[in-house]
């Protein structure tokens, strides 16, 4: 059996497992199983890689895709680039770090702009999810300024919330962080909503629940929304094609 997995904590709501567990049994990959290791410290990931020699493969979540690092033998270049891992390919002892989610956002947000979109964009949040949105931005010449509670590391929300109008100069917003992830589903980011329009696109990583409090503030004013849904299948195929590399 070839065992592949998800690292995070907590792991209460997995998309991965769903996701792989149906794609095995859709193309009758019997061989193949996929399982959950909730990991209270980043430190018990030797002593998991011990108890599991099969384990082929690791999808890494929150909060270890910037604190796995350290662990790994090598980073693909898009990784080490980008300074988090989401995807880990286990071959004959060696641990490899990747990148999907970058890959995975990128072509979800080509399909959700239009092709002559030449606006700037606010990511909200500084985690290792942020560092892969901010990664793909780049490859796609989007200038981006990165939004923090800590105004020492970008644009804070409440200088957002003081001079509301600077929302007029950017038109896609890219939500990073886990607000309003079930079952806290009326947690947002805290932003100068009114100031959002028809020409705003809300793009919002958390997939669960379909329709966030942070979309539903774009939708009232006529934004464009879209969730992380498309971009979690997205990285969650690059990531098969690593390990099967």
């Amino acid at each position: 059996m070839k065992l592949l997995g998800l690292i995070g904590y907590p792991l209460g709501h997995s998309f991965s497992k769903a996701y792989f567990s149906n794609k095995f049994l859709k193309e009758g990959l019997s061989d193949y199983d996929y399982q959950l290791f909730p990991l209270k410290d980043i430190s018990e990931f030797p002593a998991l890689l011990n108890a599991f020699p099969n384990l082929k493969g690791l999808n890494v979540t929150i909060p270890y895709k910037e604190k796995v690092i350290p662990y790994l033998d090598e980073l693909d270049e898009s990784a080490e680039k980008i300074g988090a891992v989401n995807v880990i390919k286990l071959d004959n002892g060696k641990k490899t770090g990747y990148n999907s989610d970058y890959y995975g956002f990128r072509k979800s947000l080509q399909d959700f702009l239009p092709q002559n979109f030449e606006g700037k964009a606010l990511v909200l949040g500084t985690g290792g999810a942020s560092k892969a949105i901010n990664f793909a931005l780049g490859t796609m010449e989007l200038p981006f300024q990165v939004v923090s509670r800590d105004s020492t590391r970008g644009l804070s929300y409440q200088s957002l919330l003081n001079n509301p109008e600077l929302l007029r100069h950017f038109h896609l917003i890219v939500n990073t962080t886990p607000l309003g992830t079930y079952p806290s589903v009326e947690e947002k980011p805290d932003l100068p909503y009114d100031r959002i329009g028809e020409n705003h696109f809300l793009y919002d990583l958390v997939y669960n629940p379909e329709q966030t409090a942070f979309m539903k503030e774009g939708i009232a004013r006529n934004a464009s929304v879209k969730n992380g849904y498309e971009m979690l299948v997205e990285q969650a195929e690059k990531a098969w094609e690593i390990w099967n590399e």
